[in-house]
C-alpha cells in the first residue's frame, strides 16, 4: 500500500520574500516527496469550511481573517500579513489535515504536507499560526464519531500551547508536548503532559526521554494519534536552542510513527516548525517524516 499524503499548490503564500518563514519548504518538499519516490501522487484537499472551523475557533476570529478586518496587534501576533494568499493557505492547510485524518483512519497511517499550526488559539493565532488544524481535525472526528480519545504528540521546538488552551477541559483529547523550556512562547500554556527540555541538548538523552514517556502513554487507551513532527530540533535551526543530529530526527520520527501503527492506532502525520538555516537540509529533514510513515506500510 501506498502512504496517503495531503498536498496543496495554495501551502504557499506571498509573504515577502524577504520573511522569516520558509514559505517555499511546502511546495519543496512535495517535489522532493516525488522525485525520491517516497510518494506517487498526492491527495487535495478542499479550504476548511466555517462549519469544521468553528469547532476549534470563534466565529468572530474566523471572520475578521475571512473579511482581512483583524486588528494590527493580532496580524504581528500571528507574524504574517494578512493577504489574500495567506488567507487561502490557512484554509486550506486546514483542510489538508482534516483530509489527512480521515485517510489515517482508512490506511491506518498519512501525512499533510502542511500543518501544526500549534500556537492558534480559540480567540486567535499567534508564530505563524492562522488556524490550529490539528485541534480543527480533532474536533471533527470527535464530532462524527469517528475517534473517541484522541492523543496529540507535539515534538515541535515550541510548546503546543494553543492545542493544550483549546482543550483544556475536554477530556477526550490528551495534549503532550515535549519542548525547549527556554523557547517561545514566553509564557507557556498547561498541556495534559508537557516535558520541558533543556538547551543544547543531543540525541541520547532526547530519544531516552521521549522513549520513557511514549511507554507511559501506552498505557492510555487512545484510539487515535496526531503527531506534530517539528524539525526545529536540529543543532542548525534558527529558531531551536536543541542540538539534535539528521539521524536525531530520522529516529525519532521512526519511533513515534511505528510505536502506534504496530498497536493499530490511525496516526495522521503533520509537519510542524522548521526554520534551518540550510533551505535543502530543511526539506529533507520535513521528509522523515513521510519516509517513516512509508516505510510502515
Amino acid at each position: 500500500m501506498d502512504l496517503s499524503v495531503v498536498n496543496h499548490e495554495d501551502y504557499f503564500a506571498k509573504i515577502g520574500d524577504d520573511h522569516k518563514f520558509p514559505i517555499n519548504k511546502f511546495g519543496e518538499l512535495a517535489n522532493y516527496l516525488i522525485s525520491n519516490k517516497i510518494v506517487k501522487k498526492f491527495h487535495v484537499p478542499y479550504p476548511c469550511s466555517e462549519q469544521t472551523l468553528k469547532r476549534a475557533h470563534s466565529v468572530k476570529y474566523i471572520n475578521q481573517v475571512k473579511n482581512k478586518t483583524l486588528d494590527q496587534n493580532t496580524i504581528k501576533k500571528i507574524g504574517f500579513p494578512l493577504v489574500d494568499s495567506v488567507i487561502q493557505r490557512s484554509l486550506v492547510a486546514t483542510g489538508g489535515t482534516v483530509l489527512a485524518s480521515k485517510l489515517a483512519i482508512k490506511n491506518g497511517i498519512a501525512c499533510n504536507t502542511a500543518g501544526g499550526s500549534h500556537h492558534a488559539n480559540f480567540e486567535g493565532g499567534a508564530g505563524y499560526c492562522v488556524f490550529n488544524d490539528v485541534a480543527v481535525a480533532a474536533h471533527y472526528l470527535l464530532d462524527r464519531g469517528l475517534a473517541g480519545k484522541i492523543l496529540i504528540v507535539d515534538l515541535d521546538v515550541h510548546q503546543g500551547n494553543g492545542n493544550s488552551d483549546i482543550f483544556r477541559e475536554n477530556r477526550n483529547v490528551f495534549t503532550f508536548s515535549m519542548h525547549s523550556k527556554s523557547n517561545y512562547p514566553a509564557k507557556k500554556s498547561t498541556s495534559d503532559l508537557d516535558v520541558e527540555l533543556s538547551d543544547n541538548m543531543e540525541d541520547k538523552e532526547y530519544t531516552q526521554i521521549l522513549k520513557f514517556y511514549l511507554n507511559q502513554l501506552n498505557q492510555e487507551n487512545f484510539d487515535y494519534v496526531f503527531y506534530i513532527a517539528g524539525v526545529d530540533i536540529h543543532f542548525n535551526d534558527r529558531l531551536g536552542k536543541l542540538k539534535i543530529s539528521d539521524n536525531g530526527i530520522k529516529e525519532r520520527d521512526e519511533i513515534v510513527t511505528q510505536n502506534f501503527f504496530s498497536k493499530g492506532i490511525p496516526l495522521c502525520g503533520v509537519l510542524g516548525g522548521g526554520y534551518n538555516k540550510d533551505f535543502n537540509k530543511l526539506v529533507e529533514l520535513h521528509s522523515f517524516l513521510h519516509q517513516s510513515c512509508a516505510k510502515l506500510l
